[in-house]
């Protein structure tokens, strides 16, 4: 028996054709308009869906979090202990009322997003680095025990996991922009990433895993960094002022100084093999600018998060475009240059990672039928259909009820749910 041809086959050969031979007879036919049809698929295999994913919030305390944000601003000029005008930052501190800083605007910008996400995911903060002056070795310490400033916590439910979050925020805000426990010292990323990559709670199987890397500076830091200022000048980027990479007179920053891109690379590559995703966050003129978008955005790329732009071409935020043939940013990395952008980011990083209703297939824009009747949903290659106890289609996607709901709440890694979505849309 001769196969019948699929539908979309059949609309093609007909689009195709005007005429039709039968027998010795023929046929003409009046050509028309192809249908225009798009089809979407949706696979997800469903593991653990319910479970809340771990984040740690790996946040930036170098010095340089203590400059301003807009340094053409009068009021970010000051006089330093010799009298002389200088820009403020460090020791010199910011009047952050007319001139907030980095570390000022990143504190105004955490809070919605620790509150809006704070009941879904799993929130742990380390800080970086644990330094505690910014002229010397010390001022490159990588993190220890001491700086995970909150672990991940141990309750699950909505409230405690709320209450939380609300933790970290008190901790960042009691982080001050100037005197004792101000930012400070360098940036050693690599190292911070590998401390990341030693937590065990961090390699949860049964969770997706996050690191939140939120830097304002180039990775640096590193002693054990593959290029020399002093043997390798034309190796070493060197991030300290005055070019101390290459003194005669210390050999502490010889290596600590030189940027140190590929070794945070493979730290966040080795997280990735770990399973742990991570998303790059640049905030202030050095990620901006000079070496920083291309090392930012090679730790992104290595990080595994795709920054998606299919239905809001904006989310890509300012300085970047969004691919429409793969629906992604050409940048994977996020960039800010002050709270409002910070907020943005992390708004569409909240849009990403947090699962409010767990039993909801995302749909939006033109991944949704033109006509209720054009969509199909598979539950473990079973077709099913719409109503009580199984789904039904709403403005947001396809929001499973009943006991399909509960079916993919109760998944597991070693008992996952093969759910498949299929939407046609006319045009």
């Amino acid at each position: 028996m001769r196969a019948k041809l699929p539908l979309l086959s059949a609309l093609v050969l007909g689009a195709l054709s005007g005429v039709v031979v039968a027998g010795c007879q023929s046929y003409d036919f009046e050509p028309v308009e192809p249908l225009a049809i798009a089809q979407t698929t949706v696979e997800e295999t469903i593991s653990a869906l319910a479970s809340k994913p771990n984040i740690m919030m790996l946040v930036d305390i170098s010095g340089s979090m203590t400059l301003p944000v807009d340094t053409s601003r009068p009021s970010c000029q000051v006089r330093d202990e010799d009298g002389l005008t200088v820009l403020c930052g460090n020791e010199n501190a910011c009047p952050t009322a007319t001139c907030p800083t980095r570390w000022t605007e990143l504190q105004a910008a955490v809070p919605r997003f620790l509150a809006n996400s704070g009941p879904y995911v799993r929130f742990a903060l380390t800080t970086y680095p644990e330094a505690s002056t910014g002229s010397s070795i010390e001022a490159c310490t990588g993190p220890t025990a001491t700086s995970v400033r909150k672990d991940l916590p141990v309750a699950d439910d909505d409230a405690s996991l709320l209450a939380h979050a609300n933790s970290i925020n008190d901790l960042i805000q009691g982080i001050p922009n100037h005197g004792t426990g101000q930012p400070v010292g360098g940036t050693p990323t690599s190292g911070s990433l590998n401390f990341i990559g030693s937590m065990p709670g961090l390699q949860d199987k049964d969770r997706k895993n996050f690191v939140i890397l939120l830097t304002d500076g180039l990775p640096n830091c590193n002693p054990e960094n593959e290029y020399s200022g002093r043997d390798q000048p034309e190796l070493c980027k060197c991030t300290i002022a005055g070019n101390l990479c290459g003194s005669q007179i210390s050999t502490a920053f010889e290596k600590r100084g030189c940027l140190d891109t590929n070794a945070s690379v493979k730290a966040v590559q080795a997280l990735k093999d770990k399973k742990v995703t991570t998303i790059v966050i640049g905030f202030g003129a050095e990620t901006a600018s000079g070496d920083g978008p291309a090392v930012l955005q090679a730790m992104a790329s290595a990080g595994g998060f795709a920054r998606s732009c299919n239905t809001n071409p904006a989310a890509c935020g300012p300085n970047d475009t969004c691919i429409a043939a793969t629906g992604l940013c050409g940048r994977s990395f996020y960039q800010a240059g002050n709270q409002e952008e910070l907020a943005a980011a992390l708004e569409e990083i909240s849009k990403e990672i947090s699962n409010p209703e767990p039993c909801l297939i995302k749909l939006s824009g033109p991944e949704l039928p033109s006509d209720p009747k054009l969509i199909v949903v598979y539950i473990e290659g079973e077709r099913t259909l719409a109503g009580d106890g199984t789904w039904s289609l709403t403005s947001d996607g396809v929001l499973f009820n009943g006991a399909a709901c509960e079916r993919i709440k109760n998944s597991r890694p070693e008992a996952p749910i093969q759910v498949e979505v299929r939407a046609i849309r006319q045009r």
